[in-house]
């Protein structure tokens, strides 16, 4: 019999597997997961900034509030709501780890029994992808087996960079997204910070297996142009979710705006001739 908490690349260290299954006994599951927080992931959206790289100091200075961490604190308080929930049917537990203070420690609720906290460092006073890649570094050698990790596709990369440098191993680490950032196109991110949970608690309780998904990002030298393309940039494992991760988003092209406007238009008119009750909410923008 398979162990019920083997992913597809290793099993989770639920010590009981075949022998103990067969004898009645519950398959209990500690899971060490890393916690990866991008303090200054996000603070550039309200500001109308493509992203928060290099830009972090110039949008606090505008009023700019963290958004990564306090979204990282919704998803640790309900994992760890749903650890105490019937939902945990095998008792699973969490170690975490990751640097006291914004880059982790700060927004991990309190412990309990099913849910603690390691530090394994401090967060210096100025981060950046430097830090990022010394951290991930540190949680690998702690041999965490998944990363949870706050920010945008910026973060998701400098994760993946890493995880590449150090070795294949490595690089089969899963990696689940709590959307923080102001880019979000890759695969690795969950639809929401309480999606994210979710999906912890069913990749430690055996539920899910992994897949490779995109790491996907802003083009940076054709986007100094002013020209917005979105492009792949490496590959990374995660818990594969339909229902709770977002999957990479692709870029459509088209010949012209025009034809894309033109497009949006057909569509929503074959919705509402299909439903005379239907109510279409407009964002603000330019295709309105």
């Amino acid at each position: 019999m398979d162990c019920p908490n083997a992913s597809l690349f290793s099993c989770h260290r639920c010590g009981v597997c075949d022998a103990g299954i067969l004898e009645g006994e519950t398959c209990r599951v500690t899971m060490r997961i890393g916690i990866v927080v991008n303090p200054d992931a996000g603070l550039g959206g309200r500001l109308g900034f493509k992203g928060s790289d290099g830009r972090a100091a110039e949008a606090r200075a505008a009023g700019a509030e963290d958004r990564a961490g306090p979204r990282m604190l919704l998803a640790l308080e309900y994992l760890k709501t749903l650890l105490s929930s019937s939902l945990n049917r095998i008792d699973a537990s969490m170690e975490g780890f990751g640097w006291n203070g914004r880059m982790g420690g700060t927004w991990f609720p309190e412990s309990q029994s099913n849910m603690t906290f390691t530090a394994i460092g401090e967060t210096p006073a100025q981060t950046s992808m430097n830090e990022t890649e010394e951290l991930v570094t540190a949680l690998i050698h702690a041999d965490v087996e998944v990363i949870l990790y706050a920010g945008g596709d910026g973060t998701t990369r400098d994760i993946a960079n890493t995880l590449e440098k150090i070795g294949d191993k490595a690089k089969e680490i899963p990696l689940i997204g709590v959307p923080g950032g102001v880019k979000m196109h890759s695969g690795c991110f969950a639809t929401t910070p309480k999606a994210a949970a979710e999906v912890a608690l069913a990749f430690m309780i055996g539920d899910l297996r992994c897949a490779i998904t995109e790491v996907m990002d802003l083009d940076e030298e054709i986007y100094q142009e002013g020209v917005w393309k979105v492009r792949m940039y490496g590959e990374a494992w995660t818990p594969s979710s339909p229902r709770f991760m977002q999957g990479a988003k692709e870029q459509v092209e088209r010949t012209s705006e025009a034809d894309t406007i033109e497009g949006l238009a057909q569509h929503v008119k074959s919705l509402l001739s299909s439903d005379d009750d239907l109510m279409i909410v407009w964002g603000s923008g330019g295709t309105l």
